[in-house]
């Protein structure tokens, strides 16, 4: 069953390349180093190149392990380009050599690494944009440390500095981005095993980065990160009429002191139960403008206000005395799945509650599939 799902994969990314001139990017991304993304783009090399893919390795870093060595072989390689840094011989990708080779796909792997002085991008990031917009599709790999936008975070947590960082637009223009989950254990195990690292370094490590508590908050930083990515290509494409809604709360208040105060609680417990997005709207029809209500009412409004935006509230306020037509419209346009309403007395609702507009709003509600929930 697992190898069917990885040949799946590899014709789904078969298909990705054959739709576009413009190379597509696959990233593996994890928690860690050692959960075994080069040992997957490897594994994907040997299942492409079964396919009669014209696939290459541009780079990649084994570490010695011996797995990982193990399925280099037999993979078409670009040599490394060597040059002299600081009296040292190093290697580096080749870039001009992928890009005169021009196959179908190229390994690149490091994608965080920084290019010794001379070559002609200061980052491998650089270099892959290069080879997409020559048309040659990339599988790359990258720890999620790496990533720009949360580098304070990582440093809180492993209490390390990261220096070589990617910026989050690489992410944002991957065709696929695949995480490559382990448990804690598992990682440690591994370690242990002299699987990451050789025995010189497994008690340093042990000791520092793979400690539990920190692989655990790095684990769910990837994989918060994949699911940020998946939505993001669920906005943009899967059209509205098919797609799977997430849901999303609107709390609709008046001027009612006790009452909204309520409604705006339980509609946060409920979005906080869900762990979604919510809203409150506050409609301000003439007769609830500021200079009709009284002074202690507006306070109370000020306040609520407030705390739903201490709650984690987006607050929305609008002037229009058409409250039904208001409220379906922000619904619509937010997205919304469940409003919530406080009991049918409050003052904002006896105008929606009159039975001929009342049942208008169910209606309405109903067509665009809307739950309406009456807090008591």
């Amino acid at each position: 069953m697992e190898d069917e799902q990885k040949e799946e994969s590899v014709r789904h990314f078969l298909d990705l390349v054959k739709k576009s001139r413009r190379g597509k990017l696959k990233i593996y991304i994890g928690m860690s180093a050692g959960v075994g993304k080069t040992y997957r783009m490897l594994q994907e090399s040997h299942a492409l190149l079964r396919n009669g893919v014209d696939i290459c390795i541009g780079y990649v870093e084994t570490h010695k392990r011996a797995e990982t060595e193990a399925l280099v072989a037999g993979l078409p390689i670009i040599p490394r380009r060597k040059i002299f840094y600081r009296g040292k011989e190093i290697e580096e990708m080749d870039l001009k050599g992928i890009l005169n080779r021009h196959p179908e796909i190229v390994i690149v792997d490091e994608l965080a690494h920084t290019n010794a002085e001379g070559s002609k991008n200061t980052k491998r990031w650089q270099d892959v944009f290069d080879l997409l917009e020559a048309g040659i599709s990339v599988i790359s790999a990258v720890n999620i440390q790496h990533l720009e936008s949360i580098n304070e975070e990582i440093e809180q947590i492993t209490g390390i500095a990261v220096t070589e960082r990617i910026p989050d637009k690489i992410l944002e223009i991957a065709d696929e981005i695949v995480n490559i989950d382990l448990t804690a254990d598992e990682l440690v195990t591994r370690l242990k095993e002299g699987k990451i690292y050789d025995q010189s370094k497994i008690e340093r490590a042990l000791g520092n980065f793979f400690q539990s508590d920190k692989i655990l908050q790095l684990r769910e930083l990837a994989l918060k990160e994949v699911v940020h990515q998946v939505e993001r290509k669920i906005q943009t494409e899967i059209p509205k009429s098919i797609k799977l809604r997430p849901e999303r709360f609107l709390a609709c208040i008046s001027s009612n002191a006790e009452t909204a105060g309520v409604v705006i609680r339980k509609t946060a417990r409920l979005a906080s139960y869900y762990r979604s997005p919510w809203m409150v709207l506050y409609v301000q029809s003439d007769s609830e403008s500021m200079e009709r209500i009284k002074l202690d009412k507006q306070r109370h409004l000020i306040n609520h206000f407030k705390l739903a935006t201490e709650l984690g509230a987006e607050v929305i306020k609008i002037k229009s005395n058409a409250i039904t037509k208001t409220i379906i419209d922000i619904a619509s346009e937010k997205e919304i799945t469940t409003i919530c309403i406080g009991k049918p007395h409050l003052n904002i609702f006896q105008v929606i509650l009159r039975t001929a507009v009342f049942n208008g709003l169910l209606k309405n509600l109903a067509m665009k599939d809307i739950d309406l929930v009456v807090l008591s």
